[in-house]
């Protein structure tokens, strides 16, 4: 039988924001949008879920006079990534 796999990390966008998330302290929505080739608005909707599951932190500020908004993973996050990239080696050990 194949494990579950988390329907909020099973999007190609949300993996891949996780993806880039992993790898860093933090990302700005500037390179999280040019890493992935998103656009704005959708890349906003993916964040906007990926912060309402607990599994990144969104902090909004300012650089100079302009806005920037700047995205981490949680250890929730990290331990829910971990888990989908388990399940998923199971659906190819299978």
């Amino acid at each position: 039988m194949f494990p579950k796999l988390d329907p909020v990390l099973h999007s190609e966008l949300r993996l891949a924001v996780m993806s880039l998330l992993a790898g860093v302290e933090s990302a700005d929505f500037t390179y999280i949008k040019q890493q992935t080739g998103a656009t704005s608005g959708n890349l906003s909707v993916q964040i906007d879920k990926l912060s309402a599951a607990g599994y990144i932190t969104v902090e909004k500020g300012f650089k100079g006079k302009k806005p920037c908004t700047t995205c981490a993973i949680t250890e929730a996050g990290m331990e829910a990534f971990r888990s989908y990239i388990e399940a998923l080696k199971e659906y190819i050990s299978t």
